[in-house]
């Protein structure tokens, strides 16, 4: 079996920039760190930009638990135009005049896509349909139909709305909004349905995430920052955020007692509080040290990821 490595590791907040895949970023970050292991929390399409969490080493087994908090955006729709990918870089399929939209009506289509609500993927995205990406059978022609999932929008704010004219000399009203919303929701696809209630069909132009779960544009550097903190030899090195102070920052934290530390790295089912909210709670010892992510499953605790060696 393969031996874990005992690099602690930790995370790295990257502003991501646009044109870059998830995967290039992590690649960059492979050469930075000059390891394998690295993994990230959500994907970001390559035209968004913002907070893109990396984890480093023992840090990836936090990815998966991240990955299911809630995000931040601010956007620009384009209402007028759609697309075959709900976004600036897909081809547009039609075009209809979007001057003199009223607020109000512009308002209550928001209102609609607010709160809980089923919504429907972008066909040209990476959710997988009987074992194969939605986008890869959409390249290859076929006419996808992806079900609609369960998401929440617990904020969604039109901050202004200008009037402007396509390249396509389309009469065009670009929106500027900021999202706060659960994981697998789609921005690109609020834009495409806030334009389809409003008659006139939209796409998402610009995307910028500003949070995930507790980590904020504050603590992302850029690409150029980062390779430029490993390349200072009189620095600190790759700002990496240490594994225990990642986890308090996400997680609900429980202090475990002396006596009952080995019992849990041994995967025992120790006695376990009720805290406040759903999700794992990361459990410390004593001396402070991270030791592992946990569930309350009937008043006991149930590792989901053991850190501590």
């Amino acid at each position: 079996m393969k031996r874990e490595s005992n690099q602690p590791g930790g995370l790295v907040i990257v502003d991501k920039p646009s044109g870059f895949t998830s995967h290039d970023v992590v690649a960059k970050m492979r050469g930075m760190a000059r390891t394998r292991r690295v993994g990230h929390a959500g994907t970001l399409d390559p035209m968004a930009t913002g907070v893109l969490v990396l984890g480093l080493e023992r840090a990836t087994k936090l990815l998966g638990h991240l990955a299911l908090t809630e995000k931040e955006y601010v956007g620009t729709i384009r209402l007028g135009q759609t697309t075959v990918t709900d976004d600036a870089e897909g081809e547009i399929t039609e075009s209809k005049p979007a001057h003199g939209l009223a607020r109000e009506d512009i308002d209550a289509g928001v209102a609609e896509l607010s709160g809980a609500i089923m919504q429907v993927p972008s066909k040209v995205s990476a959710i997988k349909i009987n074992g194969k990406r939605s986008y890869s059978r959409v390249r290859d022609g076929e006419d996808v139909e992806i079900p609609a999932r369960p998401v929440t929008v617990s904020s969604f704010v039109v901050h202004s709305a200008h009037e402007a004219e396509a390249e396509d000399g389309t009469p065009v009203t670009d929106l500027l909004v900021s999202v706060e919303c659960s994981s697998g929701t789609y921005i690109r696809a609020l834009a495409r349905d806030l334009g389809a209630g409003l008659g006139v069909g939209g796409h998402l132009t610009a995307l910028r995430r500003t949070r995930v779960g507790p980590y904020k544009l504050d603590r992302a550097r850029t690409l150029d920052q980062l390779q430029a903190a490993v390349d200072d030899a009189e620095g600190e090195g790759l700002p990496v955020m240490p594994l225990g102070d990642a986890a308090a920052a996400a997680f609900t934290r429980w202090d475990v007692a002396e006596p009952q530390v080995r019992l849990l790295l041994n995967g025992a089912r120790i006695p376990m509080p009720r805290f406040e909210g759903d999700g794992p709670v990361a459990a410390f010892g004593p001396d402070g040290t991270f030791l592992a992510l946990v569930e309350n499953q009937g008043g006991k605790a149930k590792s989901l990821a053991v850190f501590a060696l």
